[in-house]
Order: structure tokens, then C-alpha cells, then sequence
């Protein structure tokens, strides 16, 4: 097993880098394509990682990550291919696409605006246009 490369992103301005050592894999058999259980493998991928205990993250980045993971590990299972390598391949780019969101920082607080004079002054002169047309609707009446 290799290490898995988290791209940078948000957070993670030089990317990151978990050693294979603090990722655990376990196989199991797979539902799904392949027939009526001929030729069947291992080929199911479970991906665990521990949050709280990894030596390749900040604490910044921990405090993040433990934020979004209360329970401090993170489990990602693939079994849509049929192949064991692809399913690996599979839940280590899930897992990496998991830490680079979980790590990024949160958005900067919203500021209250107040709306223009232009765009209330728009929004009224729409508004008594569609009242206008609206009044047209009305019962046609004789003059008689």
C-alpha cells in the first residue's frame, strides 16, 4: 500500500500527504456485476483513517477535521467496480476529495447590505406595472 496524496486545495495550500502506515484496508466480497457468484474475489474496499490520531495533520487542520468527524475516523467503502485495484483506487480518491473539503476553512462570515435607492425604486415600478396589468383583467362593462 503507498501513501495517499491529498491535492491542494483550500486549506491546503502544498497539498497533504497521509502515510500508508495510518491507512487501514479491509476487502470483502462485492454485490453486484460478475454473474451468480462464479469467479467472485475480494473485491469490495473498505478505507479507514484516523483523524484524531494521524501525525500528518496540523492541529489546525485536526480541529477541522474533528469538526466535521466527531467520532475522529473516517470510512470510505467502494464496490462499483468490478476489479479490487479499481475499487482501491476508487475509495483513496473519495477519501482524499473527503479531507481536502473537511479541511478547507470555513467561508468568510456574510455582511448585511442594505438594498440600493435604484433597486427598491426598480422593484416598486415593477411591482405597479404588474398591478396595472392586473386591473385590466377585470369584468368588461356596457356603458349604456
Amino acid at each position: 500500500m503507498r501513501d495517499l496524496h491529498v491535492p491542494a486545495g483550500p486549506g491546503l495550500p502544498e497539498g497533504l500527504v497521509v502515510p500508508a502506515g495510518e491507512l487501514v484496508e479491509r476487502f470483502s466480497r462485492s454485490p453486484g456485476p460478475g454473474g451468480q457468484s462464479v469467479n467472485t474475489s475480494d473485491s469490495r474496499v473498505e478505507l479507514d483513517y484516523d483523524v484524531s490520531a494521524s501525525t500528518a495533520l496540523t492541529d489546525t487542520q485536526r480541529r477541522r477535521a474533528l469538526r466535521r468527524w466527531p467520532s475522529g475516523r473516517v470510512s470510505v467503502a467502494a464496490s462499483e467496480h468490478r476489479s479490487q485495484h479499481r475499487n482501491r483506487v476508487a475509495a483513496r480518491e473519495r477519501l482524499a476529495e473527503m479531507l481536502r473539503e473537511a479541511l478547507a476553512p470555513p467561508p468568510p462570515p456574510r455582511r448585511a447590505t442594505r438594498p440600493t435607492r435604484g433597486s427598491k425604486e426598480r422593484r416598486l415600478k415593477s411591482k405597479k406595472e404588474r398591478a396595472g396589468t392586473k386591473a385590466l383583467r377585470g369584468r368588461v362593462r356596457d356603458r349604456d
